[in-house]
């Protein structure tokens, strides 16, 4: 669904940010696919009125110049036509809808066609930019990563939207000595970040990893078992509730 409803809309960033969604519920050739023809669609048909826009003004007003008693005589229908097409190809906003069009199809058929998954070209050269000038000074980093940082809070939307809300599912696995507990939960815990102590009753856990998953409890907590843990303020407490328990301690 998502492929179909936000994945044209997104496809035309380029494959750097689309790789730091992490949504993986779009198929992008599909969307690519769909981006690439609207984007020659509405370009061929914007390229159609401009033209007749043009082609009408500047004719009318050639005409009307010719048939003006003080005007040049010997203009010919002709010769006002031409001039008309000659000042409509010279215009930028022609040669801007026509690399549209031209992009539009390259990006439809290289997605259809093809494994070449393509975005758009100027936010491509926008990327380039912000690597090329920014990527040595050490607060220039901190740009991409607040972008990054962005763009994964917008696709943790999107996924927690594409999912009911449901309890937690708790598995306990043993790898080796230690105990080992995941939670696949349907919505992102709130500071559950590597590598926080977390509280679940009398036991701690230390948090090891944060990932996402397939499925309808699409975030995944992987935690390790203490052999003791000190009550503090830094603590993550933990409610399991009505979780659902696979496994046993």
């Amino acid at each position: 669904m998502w492929t179909y409803i936000i994945g044209p809309f997104l496809a035309f960033l380029p494959k750097p940010w689309r790789k730091a969604l992490s949504i993986s519920s779009i198929n992008w050739a599909h969307a690519i696919t769909l981006s690439g023809f609207a984007e020659l669609a509405i370009a061929l048909a914007a390229s159609l009125k401009w033209y007749s826009i043009t082609m009408s003004t500047w004719v009318n007003r050639g005409l009307a110049a010719a048939m003006d008693s003080s005007g040049v005589n010997g203009i010919s229908d002709q010769a006002v036509g031409g001039m008309a097409w000659f000042m409509w190809i010279n215009q930028p906003l022609t040669w801007i809808l026509g690399y549209f069009c031209v992009e539009g199809a390259v990006r439809m058929c290289g997605a259809a066609f093809s494994d070449a998954l393509l975005g758009t070209l100027p936010l491509y050269l926008l990327d380039k930019i912000v690597r090329v000038f920014f990527g040595g000074s050490k607060t220039a980093r901190e740009v991409p990563n607040a972008a990054s940082s962005f763009i994964g809070a917008v696709s943790e939307k999107i996924l927690e939207s594409s999912v009911p809300v449901s309890v937690d599912e708790i598995v306990y696995r043993q790898d080796g000595a230690d105990e080992v507990m995941e939670i696949l939960s349907s919505r992102r815990k709130p500071d559950w970040e590597p590598p926080r102590v977390v509280r679940c009753g009398d036991t701690y856990y230390r948090l090891e990893d944060c990932s996402k998953c397939p499925g309808a409890r699409p975030f995944r907590y992987r935690l390790r078992r203490l052999a003791a843990g000190v009550p503090g303020r830094k603590v993550l407490l933990y409610d399991a509730g009505d979780a659902v328990a696979i496994g046993r301690r």
